[in-house]
């Protein structure tokens, strides 16, 4: 059963490839309407951004699949009213980050592992508008936001 809670806090989990060609908080912000955006992005390790923050890599992993960084364990331990795992191929480490996300309602991309989220849409993460919109008509269907 899924709370009907009203969303304030929202968190993505994105991939460097989707992050380098859409400003998810921007849209996310002027989509559905939500202030309080924060945004997680995996990149592939590079010492120059290795300690950036709002990003981590495999290297912010240790041996037994705890996250070392510390603000991404903080935004992990947050009870984020909404995550939004805003990525479409499989990734140990980004799969990692949206299980271990303390959030109350995760959202992500149907092809990637059905057993990470309560909801699943169908669509690429270019059609960001689309993929938006779709989610705003179910959090409206669950009273989870105002229209």
């Amino acid at each position: 059963m899924v709370s009907d809670k009203e969303i304030v806090s929202v968190g993505v989990i994105a991939s460097q490839k989707i992050s380098n060609f859409i400003q998810i908080e921007e849209e996310i912000k002027k989509t559905l309407g939500f202030e309080n955006v924060k945004v997680f992005t995996f990149l592939d390790y590079d010492k120059k951004n290795h300690h950036a923050q709002f990003y981590f890599s495999d290297k912010d992993v240790d041996w037994s699949g705890a996250f070392q960084q510390t603000a991404l364990r903080d935004f992990l331990n947050e009870p984020l009213d909404l995550l939004i795992g805003y990525f479409n191929t499989n990734n140990v480490f980004l799969e990692m980050a949206v299980l271990k996300s303390k959030a109350t309602f995760k959202v992500g991309f149907s092809e990637v592992n059905q057993q990470l989220y309560d909801m699943e849409i169908a669509e690429i993460p270019s059609n960001i508008d689309n993929f938006l919109s779709e989610l705003k008509k179910y959090l409206l269907i669950l009273k989870k936001m105002k229209n």
